[in-house]
C-alpha cells in the first residue's frame, strides 16, 4: 500500500485537472495528480477554444507550445444559417492573435507536462475508489487502485474532482445539482483531410446543426448534430450513412466542398445529455471542469471552462494552512464560477434543445463571436 501526503490531489488529468495541477504546483503546493487512463489518450472532443481558453494558455506560457504542434491558427468564424452566411473575424487582443481548436492528445499531454514541469506528481492508470474522511466528516483525501491492483491512500488538504460528467469525487461527497437542463443535443463526428475550411464554420438548421473545426495535421474535425431524442431514427440504416444524411441536411453540402474531401474511416457518437450545474465545494474538496458544471457540446466551450474554473481555484485559494482560510477561499471560487456559468446556461439550454430557427440564432451568435 501507498501512503503519502500531499497539500493537493487532484483526480483527473485532463485539461481542468491538469491545468489545475500546474497551478497549484506553481504556487509551491505538493501536488498529485491522478488518472485512470493513460498519459496522450484521446477522448471525446469538439477540440474549439473560445477566446478565454487562448487568453489563459497565453498567460500561462504555454500557447507557443499549442502553435509549435502545427495547430492552425483561426482568424474567422463563419455562420451559415441557410438563406444567409455571415462570416465574423476574430478581434486580436492582448495574448489572443487567433483562436485555435488542438487534437486533445496534444492539448491534454502538454498540460500534464507543464503539471510535472511545475513540480506537481502524476500518476497514470490510477482509478480512485472512494474519499478519505476524518472524524468530522471532511474530506482529506483520496484511496485509489493502480496497475498490478496496487492501493493508493493519499491524504490531502484539499481534493479537486476533475474527473469528468460522472465524476467519482462528485458522487462520493453527494454534490447536489443546483441547475438542471431540458435540452439535450447528439452529436456525431469524424476527422477529414483535403477539406477546404477557412476558420471555424458553424450549420444551422430546422433540427438540425453541424460544425467544421480545423485542428491538427490538416484534419478538420466536422461533426452533425440532432436532438438527442431524435437520433435513434436518425442513424436507421447504419452509423457512416446517418452521419452524410444529417450532414447534408445541415449544410447543404457545404457548397460541395464535402464532397470533394476524404471521408472519416471512423465516427465517434455523442448521445446527449443535459446541461447541469452541481455544487462546487464543500469541506475539503471542490469540482472544476464538467464534474462541477456541464454544458452542451454545442456551445463549444467545454476546454474553455475547464481552463477557467482551474484559473479560479488557483486565484482563491490561500496561502495560509487554516482550515477556515480554506472553507472560505472554496466558496469564493465557487461563487465566482457560479457568477460565469449562470447567465449562458439557460441560452446554451435553449440551443441545446434546438427550440430556435436559424434567424434567432444569429445576433447572439456573431456577439458572440466577437468577444
Amino acid at each position: 500500500m501507498d501512503r503519502t501526503t500531499y497539500d493537493v490531489v487532484v483526480v483527473g488529468a485532463r485539461p481542468a485537472g491538469a491545468a489545475s495541477a500546474m497551478l497549484l504546483a506553481r504556487q509551491g503546493r505538493r501536488v498529485l495528480l491522478v488518472d485512470r487512463d493513460r498519459y496522450g489518450a484521446d477522448t471525446m472532443s469538439t477540440h474549439a477554444l473560445m477566446r478565454g481558453g487562448v487568453m489563459l494558455l497565453s498567460r500561462w506560457g504555454l500557447l507557443g507550445r499549442v502553435v509549435e504542434a502545427g495547430t492552425p491558427p483561426i482568424r474567422r468564424t463563419r455562420f451559415d444559417y441557410g438563406d444567409e452566411a455571415v462570416t465574423v473575424a476574430i478581434r486580436p487582443s492582448p495574448g489572443v492573435e487567433a483562436l485555435y481548436a488542438p487534437r486533445r492528445t496534444v492539448l491534454d499531454a502538454m498540460l500534464v507536462d507543464a503539471a510535472v514541469a511545475a513540480g506537481a506528481e502524476v500518476r497514470f492508470g490510477v482509478g480512485v475508489t472512494g474519499l478519505l474522511r476524518d472524524g468530522a466528516g471532511r474530506v482529506v483525501g483520496v484511496r485509489g487502485r493502480g496497475r498490478g491492483r496496487a492501493e493508493l491512500v493519499a491524504r490531502a488538504r484539499l481534493t479537486v474532482g476533475a474527473d469528468g460528467v460522472r465524476s467519482t469525487v462528485a458522487r462520493e461527497v453527494g454534490a447536489p445539482r443546483t441547475r438542471s437542463g431540458e435540452g439535450a443535443g447528439a452529436i456525431v463526428y469524424g476527422y477529414w483531410s483535403g477539406l477546404a475550411v477557412d476558420g471555424y464554420e458553424w450549420f444551422y438548421r430546422p433540427g438540425h446543426s453541424a460544425g467544421m473545426i480545423p485542428t491538427n495535421d490538416g484534419e478538420v474535425c466536422v461533426f452533425a448534430g440532432v436532438p438527442a431524442a431524435e437520433l435513434a431514427r436518425a442513424a436507421a440504416g447504419g452509423r457512416h450513412q446517418a452521419y452524410h444524411r444529417l450532414l447534408a441536411a445541415a449544410t447543404d453540402g457545404a457548397d460541395g466542398r464535402l464532397s470533394q474531401a476524404r471521408r472519416p474511416r471512423r465516427l465517434r457518437t455523442w448521445v446527449g445529455r443535459p446541461s447541469f450545474v452541481r455544487r462546487a465545494h464543500g469541506p475539503g474538496w471542490a469540482l472544476v471542469g464538467d464534474a462541477g458544471s456541464f454544458l452542451d457540446p454545442l456551445s463549444t466551450h467545454g476546454i474553455t471552462d475547464a481552463l477557467r474554473d482551474a484559473q479560479l481555484l488557483a486565484l482563491a485559494l490561500p496561502d495560509g494552512d487554516a482550515v477556515g482560510e480554506l472553507d472560505a477561499a472554496l466558496a469564493r471560487f465557487a461563487d465566482d464560477r457560479d457568477r460565469i456559468v449562470g447567465p449562458i446556461f439557460d441560452v446554451v439550454d435553449e440551443i441545446a434543445g434546438y427550440r430556435w430557427d436559424p434567424a434567432q440564432l444569429r445576433r447572439p451568435c456573431a456577439t458572440s463571436a466577437r468577444q
